[in-house]
């Protein structure tokens, strides 16, 4: 059996496992990268995540455009065909595929073993009988949808998001079950490309990790959309291939007909095939014992995106892998702090939350004031109508001497993810409120909402000897 060195092993080839195995390679390291299998590469987000479902959302937002010309004289007819839509999606996930392959790896540095890897000592893995020793392991694995465990769930034609983008025709019922992003992300696309959905969420609100001010506003657009919201209930077992039965919190049970059900309960990481107890990797609840830098229980190995059981985005794995290189070539070592972390769900209007959220900040005993901006009278939000739209900020209380920052917040909005980008970077850099209440937008970009929310707080300062200070200095210096 032969065997060979490499500076680095990264097991996993997702968007944490590129962004280290790529760095590694470029600085002139030896680095092998795992990957199941040639088309596996670029992980969950290219093959069954992010890639395909905003192709997929793209598709159903320009039927829904279309559709709205209505209102204008314009009248469209005529069905989706779901297999053009999807065809959409493919060439969309092959022009990515283009820079996420084995060749194109190789034709970086990086050495790529395809297969299930698996721990056969501290520094060591095998794949297809091939063993590899590594001065440091990166384990990247990722994660797959937890499937719905109620008694009659083989009767029903059964998707995930490994399996929705591959669907043979459009469902005109379908449930949904799970009101997280991906559960109404998918609830909207599909709605729009013509299926009648009904949304089944156990907790009382849809996107639990969002604000319930900004989430309520989704709900009922996506309410006037058409889409059914059943929230406080559980599908609790299938009768037959087209029908089931919802519990809800009360103890009340009714009954649900479909043609087809989607799935999105949360994650399971990958973790079967590892046999990380060769490695004296240690693990607890089903996941694995990390530190704040990201390292195992074996400090050779580390462990990088969804299977580090932090937040599980693409764009998490990233600032992981980012913790990571930086911890193995400097003495001044990061830990992992999500204060500053940001996510989007790409429905429309789209809901971006950032930074800490107003529970974080009580269990920390932060100080914050909670602010408020409503669309309403936005001169942009009026022509584009999307007056419903909502931000909520947190900043840091006022001070004799300090600067007031932005702590967190949450948007509702059409493009909602790229209108709170500059929030994002006054979060992360510790900037002063007023970086943004004296920008100069221009009229009327839609982030002009922001410079709003500044404007109308501090309007709010201007009390009686605030204003009787300014009358006097008037008088004297004009």
């Amino acid at each position: 059996m032969s065997e060979k060195l490499f500076d680095i092993i990264v097991i996993g080839s997702g968007s944490g496992g590129l962004s280290v195995g790529l760095f590694m390679a470029t600085a002139g390291f030896k680095v092998l990268m795992v990957s199941i299998s040639d088309n596996d590469i670029g992980g969950d987000c290219l093959n069954d995540g992010c890639v395909p479902s905003k192709a997929l959302i793209h598709v159903s937002r320009l039927i829904h455009n279309a559709r709205q010309a209505a209102n204008f004289g314009l009248e469209v007819h005529g069905e989706v065909d779901i297999q053009k839509a999807l065809r959409y999606v493919y060439e969309r996930q092959e022009l990515i595929r283009d820079h996420e392959n084995a060749g194109w790896l190789k034709e970086q540095g990086v050495d790529v073993a395809l297969g299930f890897a698996h721990f056969t000592g501290n520094n060591e893995i095998e794949v297809n009988g091939t063993r590899y020793k590594g001065k440091r392991i990166v384990i990247a694995t990722g994660s797959k949808p937890k499937r719905l465990e109620v008694p009659g769930v083989d009767l029903v034609k059964y998707y995930d998001n490994e399996n929705i983008f591959k669907a043979s025709q459009l469902p005109q019922r379908l449930l949904v079950i799970g009101g997280g992003p991906i559960g109404i992300e998918i609830s909207q696309a599909m709605s729009r490309l013509g299926s009648s959905v009904t949304m089944v969420q156990h907790g009382q609100h849809i996107l639990p990790g969002d604000d319930v001010a900004v989430t309520a506003i989704l709900a009922n657009q996506l309410i006037k959309e058409g889409i059914k919201i059943i929230t406080s209930a559980s599908v609790t077992q299938f009768t037959c291939a087209t029908s089931g039965i919802i519990k809800m919190a009360n103890g009340k049970e009714q009954t649900i007909d479909f043609d087809a059900v989607f799935v999105g309960i949360g994650r399971k990481l990958h973790l079967d095939t590892l046999q990380l107890n060769n490695a004296a990797i240690e693990v607890k609840d089903g996941g694995i014992i990390k530190n704040q830098y990201l390292r195992t229980t074996n400090r050779q190995v580390f462990v990088c995106g969804d299977v580090a059981g932090d937040l599980m985005f693409s764009h998490a794995a990233e600032f992981h892998a980012r913790i990571i290189l930086n911890n193995l070539f400097s003495p001044l070592k990061k830990s992992l702090n999500n204060n500053n972390m940001s996510w989007v769900t790409f429905t429309d209007p789209e809901v971006a939350t950032f930074g800490l959220n107003e529970q974080q900040l009580k269990k920390k005993g932060i100080g914050y004031l909670r602010i408020e901006e409503r669309f309403i009278e936005d001169d942009r939000a009026v022509t584009d109508a999307y007056q419903y739209g909502k931000l909520v900020l947190f900043i840091s209380k006022k001070t004799l001497l300090g600067k007031q920052k932005i702590l967190g917040g949450t948007m509702v909005a059409p493009g909602a993810g790229d209108l709170i980008q500059e929030l994002i970077l006054a979060n992360a850099e510790g900037l002063s409120i007023n970086a943004i209440f004296n920008k100069i937008y221009p009229y009327p970009v839609a982030s002009r909402i922001n410079q709003k929310l500044m404007v109308n707080y501090k309007s709010k300062g201007l009390t009686s000897l605030v204003k009787n200070l300014l009358q006097t200095a008037f008088k004297i210096f004009s």
